[in-house]
């Protein structure tokens, strides 16, 4: 699919290069307008984008734009034209030979997500509004042209620095995925303000999960302590861990920083975190129930560890290794598509209430009233439950590739920013 932006007369003619760069390249979230407008575009499958100007200044900073977008793999052209206005055919009709017959019209200053860029669907008609994104065929803009406007667009239009407020709420918002569901919405809202914050940082997400690797650790230390405020102490801390989690993928989906390696990185810290609350647990137990609760401890390490390995081996199996992301997404297409099986309909029904983000709720508010044994015996059931449904899985879904040394070839589900 291909972009197409375009740097409006009216901006362009009222403005000098000064006042035209701080237009355009005005930060929102920590990313310059015009290069968020692209990346987002290409985040929503844009293969090519086209910019168009229409005076030398806008010509310059566009060349200097594709070539810092060239770094990260993304195509940008740019092309003048003294004079451009979408409104009209005869403006289009000069593009046909760089216009695919159908292409992705992005506003340059217009703040959207991925998702709703994905889902627009093709103008059949008379009916999109160019200060709009919309899908649009070459053949109408050219031919009758496009006059009328989109009923529901998602975004903010950035024509001020008054609005960069309220496009910046916009993106973290929108910066969850699209199946994380309604029990990490409280999570996400307490991280907003944070995650706002850190746009305009240099902190990197790979750092905040660090951070949250690090309050794990005080938490673990909090629990090992034994006793009840010790335990509520490291209850709130673990809860905070949760929330560097969710800032982390939060801040690098609107800073567009998401990777693989991150991608494998923040599994690694999900795991440890787990593993350095249940040590924390098991030695705070110990203090109180002496041999029984070590025997019980050992049992719920060894599954603790035996989940983190075959979950790892199921991700390689399920996703490419350019789109670990993907893991989740994939495995709720294929317990889906195997409905049939009651053991896959129960994992999909409850896997939804067990994530970590719902997980420290549970683990904070069972400490408080006091039942931090039931926490101890129900993780213990559920880390060896866990492996061993994952290797059935495993087996379920990916024998063939397994024994072939390759991976399963991981669809690609449309996704949030």
């Amino acid at each position: 699919m291909q972009a197409v932006i375009a740097i409006p007369e009216l901006v362009a003619s009222a403005a000098g290069q000064s006042r035209l760069r701080e237009l355009v390249m005005r930060r929102v979230a920590g990313i310059p307008l015009l290069k968020r407008t692209i990346l987002t575009a290409s985040r929503a499958g844009s293969t090519d984008t086209l910019l168009i100007c229409v005076d030398a200044a806008s010509h310059t900073l566009a060349r200097e734009i594709s070539h810092g977008m060239a770094s990260s793999g993304i195509r940008v052209r740019s092309v003048y034209f003294s004079r451009f206005d979408p409104r009209d055919p005869s403006s289009w009709k000069k593009l046909e030979a760089l216009v695919s017959d159908s292409f992705l019209w992005v506003p340059w200053n217009w703040v959207t997500s991925r998702r709703f860029l994905t889902n627009l669907p093709v103008e059949a008609s008379s009916s999109a509004d160019w200060a709009q994104p919309a899908l649009i065929s070459l053949r109408m803009a050219a031919g009758k042209g496009v006059t009328c406007s989109s009923p529901h667009p998602e975004g903010v239009a950035v024509n001020s620095l008054q609005d960069i407020p309220n496009a910046e709420r916009f993106l973290v918002a929108r910066s969850g995925k699209v199946l994380d569901g309604i029990h990490t919405s409280f999570n996400r809202w307490l991280c907003r303000p944070f995650v706002r914050l850190l746009s305009y940082t240099s902190v990197s997400p790979n750092a905040v999960t660090f951070g949250g690797v690090a309050v794990s650790f005080l938490s673990a230390t909090a629990f090992a302590r034994g006793g009840y405020w010790h335990s509520v102490l490291g209850a709130a801390l673990f809860y905070l861990a949760g929330l560097f989690d969710e800032v982390d993928g939060m801040l690098a989906r609107i800073k567009f920083a998401e990777s693989p390696r991150g991608t494998w990185l923040e599994g690694l810290a999900d795991g440890l975190s787990y593993v350095l609350l249940f040590v924390g647990i098991t030695i705070g137990m110990c203090h109180r129930y002496g041999r029984p609760a070590m025997v019980m401890g050992i049992l719920l390490l060894i599954g603790t560890l035996l989940s983190l390995a075959v979950t790892s081996l199921q991700r390689r199996l399920a996703t490419t290794a350019d789109r670990p992301n993907e893991y989740r997404d994939r495995m709720y297409e294929l317990l889906e598509s195997d409905a049939g099986n009651w053991i896959s309909r129960f994992v999909r029904r409850v896997e939804a209430f067990i994530r970590r983000g719902i997980f420290i709720c549970y683990v904070f508010i069972l400490t408080v009233i006091g039942a931090l044994p039931l926490i101890f015996l129900l993780a213990t059931v559920g880390a060896n439950l866990t492996w061993i449904l994952t290797l059935y899985f495993n087996r379920r879904f990916f024998a063939r590739s397994f024994h072939m040394g390759t991976r399963s070839p991981a669809n690609t589900p449309k996704e949030t920013l």
